[in-house]
């Protein structure tokens, strides 16, 4: 007997809402309802699928959260990489991370604002969000490597300058709306400069200059 062929609509869905599309979806709707509250039957609504369509491209509403919070992390935990591959001194791998956190926070605003929405409720959840304290101690980390080499103040806790800091840079979520008058390189200037500038140390009175 002749197989047939695959159905390739059926494969990605309603025309337009391929897995990419479905995810989008799903996380602006997690965004605005809650996750609690977004049942698949409100997602299959708000994409105008059925219910066993959103199910061909993913097993769960747990996945598509899973995808969603993967998204945000894995771009987060780039920037450190990418931080750590530049090599250099400790201030300037930090600035690259606070410019590269504001480039994730704007080129994945939807994913960001769900990772900051997350309280831990599922197993899910509390996978991204010791994903997320993994990435926070790295920057504590390197904002404590920056102390001890004399660019930064050392008179400050460096893991609550890690945290007001980053908790400036999240706080885009609440006010940045694309398409506006700031560039994201715009805003890592302005957040680099609000966040670095008084924390960094006088030129002469850096360790290698004392040192001579």
């Amino acid at each position: 007997m002749t197989a047939m062929p695959e159905n390739t609509s059926l494969r990605r869905g309603r025309p337009g809402y391929d897995q990419q599309g479905i995810l989008d979806v799903a996380v602006a709707a997690f965004n605005e309802y809650g996750y609690d509250a977004t049942s698949m039957g409100v997602l299959a609504e708000r994409l105008g699928l059925s219910k066993s369509a959103i199910y061909h491209h993913f097993t769960s509403k747990d996945e598509i959260l899973d995808r969603a919070l993967d998204s945000a992390l894995a771009a987060l935990e780039g920037v450190l990489e990418g931080a750590d591959a530049a090599g250099g001194r400790a201030a300037d791998r930090l600035d690259l991370v606070l410019r590269g956190a504001v480039h994730v926070l704007v080129e994945r605003l939807p994913s960001v604002t769900l990772l900051l929405r997350v309280r831990g409720n599922t197993e899910v959840e509390r996978r991204a969000l010791e994903r997320r304290r993994a990435f926070d101690r790295r920057v504590t980390a390197l904002v404590s490597e920056a102390q001890a080499e004399g660019s930064l103040r050392s008179d400050l806790d460096a893991s609550v300058v890690a945290r007001l800091t980053f908790g400036m840079i999240n706080s885009l979520v609440e006010w940045y709306r694309p398409g506006g008058t700031e560039t994201a390189d715009r805003l890592a200037d302005d957040v680099v400069a609000v966040a670095l500038d008084g924390l960094r140390m006088p030129t002469s009175n850096r360790v290698e200059d004392l040192l001579g």
